[in-house]
This record gives structure tokens, sequence and C-alpha cells, in this order.
């Protein structure tokens, strides 16, 4: 298994007959108690961040948009999904919720070290939560070993549901502000050479439909991305940003985006300009 492409490995245990065979088939939800990977430490790259930069909408600048470090970790992320102990399929998981907090700016050229991590299963109204946490910290200089970025992304595995369970964070909402954006089509092959995640969701209609969409929909990262890139010029150095993904935007397509001031930071959306669906809701928090 380890000479399998990863995303083949991630999709294996979504093949009947398949997904039953010593190394794919996956372990039972029961008992799962968590997974954890970590990378040799790995330098920023100018030239990959300003890619990054260009497929979201930042500014160049010698520090990294703020969801940049969540593509150092996509790897781990993918490596814990693809293992047989991990209880869920990554093909069909479906991203619920993204939280990033930044606590300094990391400048273009720092060493990192990146660890993932995924608990217990938690109990959601439409099956389970598995919260992946990652940990960025600086490797190098006088505050070697602190923690500079973190984030916890949390999928959605359908299944048994759990009437009792929360169904995630409420956050406030934000009008459209007037401001539309225009995807194309090949929005997802861009933002998936930068960032590693090539879900066929993302990629071509026909890839798109064998999953059951009608054709392919934006990276949620991305999105959340965008909306970090309009409101960057105004966030501290140290902020959270905490983001729910509601529907999927289809491309080709349009969004609208709305922010607006909250206590503390700003509340920020995106949704459709004729129908008005939320896709994503948000806001930002100085800490």
């Amino acid at each position: 298994m380890a000479l399998v492409p990863p995303l083949l490995r991630a999709a294996l245990p979504s093949v009947p007959l398949v997904n039953q065979l010593p190394g794919v088939k996956k372990a039972p939800a029961a008992g799962f108690s968590g997974l954890t990977r970590t990378r040799p430490p790995v330098t920023v790259e100018r030239e990959h961040v300003e890619a990054f930069a260009r497929v979201c909408g930042f500014p160049r600048k010698d520090d990294v948009p703020l969801p940049y470090p969540h593509l150092l970790a996509f790897d781990q992320q993918m490596a814990i999904m693809s293992d047989p102990a991990f209880p869920a399929p990554a093909i069909g998981t479906v991203h619920l919720e993204n939280s990033i907090t930044r606590h300094r700016r990391i400048a273009v050229g720092e060493t990192l070290s990146v660890l993932a991590h995924v608990g217990a299963p938690v109990p959601h109204p439409k099956g389970t939560v598995y919260d992946f946490v990652t940990e960025v910290r600086a490797v190098d200089g006088p505050d070697a070993g602190e923690l500079v970025w973190q984030e916890t992304s949390s999928y959605l595995r359908r299944g048994t549901p759990d009437p009792a369970a929360s169904f995630g964070t409420v956050l406030p909402e934000a009008e459209p502000s007037g401001v539309v954006w225009r995807l194309p089509a090949d929005l997802g092959r861009r933002y998936a050479a930068v960032s590693g995640d090539r879900n066929p969701i993302h990629l071509y209609p026909l890839t798109a439909k064998a999953l059951g969409f009608r054709r392919q929909i934006a990276h949620g990262m991305w999105t959340m991305a965008r909306c970090v890139a309009a409101l960057e010029n105004r966030l501290p150095d140290a902020v959270r940003v905490d983001v729910a993904f509601k529907k999927p935007v289809f491309l080709p397509g349009s969004v609208a985006f709305g922010s607006a001031p909250v206590d503390g930071g700003y509340a920020f959306s995106l949704s459709s300009p004729s129908s008005g669906t939320s896709h994503l809701a948000g806001r930002t928090t100085a800490v």
C-alpha cells in the first residue's frame, strides 16, 4: 500500500469488495481513540506561497496568507484518513467547519514543524464528526517550539444520527455587500495544483458526476481563503477565523460576498447572487 498514490489509497475503502481487503478495510468506529502524523521540518518557499496567493486573491507579501499552513498539513491529514485504523473513508466525508488561529505572522523562508491529529469520533445529528487538529510550530530562533498557527477541521461521516447532538458552531449573519465573484470552470484544478487536494469532485464535470454532483464544485478551503483575502488588510496579527461550509459552490458560477463588523472582528458570508442560498458563514476574532 505504501506505493499506492495517496488519493487512490483514500478512495479504495469506498470501492465495494475492494474495501474488504486487508490493508484497505476500515476499522470500526467503536474503540477508535485517535491517530497522529507529523512531517519533517518544512521551509516555507516563496514560489509556493505566491502561487497560493494568486489563486486565492491575496497580495504578495513577505509573510504567508493566514490559511496557507493548511497546505503544509494536507498530506498528513490524507495519511490519517487513508490509514485502515481510521474508521471513515475519505471519499464521501464532508468538510463541515474549519477554525484557524494565527498566533503571529509566519514569514516566507521560516522553517516549521507540522503535526496533524484526529481524536475519537463525536456524535452529530446526521452521523459522526471527526475533528482534525493541526499544530504548526517554529523550529529555529529564540521562539523555537512556539505554537504559531493551529487549525481544527471538522469532517462529517453520514450515518446513524444522534438527535441530541449539536449541529456545530453558530455564526453571525452577514448580508451580501454588492461584491460578486465570478468563478471559472477550472478553479478547482487551479487550487488543486497548489494545495495537493485533487478530490475528483473539484476537477471536471465527469469526475464530479461520478460522485453524485451535477458538475465540479469549488474547494471549501478556497472559499474560506478567498473571503479571508477580502478582509486581509483589516485583520490583526493574532486572529482566529471560524467558518461553516453550507452548500457547495458549483463551477463555473458566481458568489456574492458580504461582511460586517461584529464585536472583536468581522462576520462574513458567501451566498448565491440569484437565490440567496448560503454557501459559507464565518467570523474573525482578535486573539
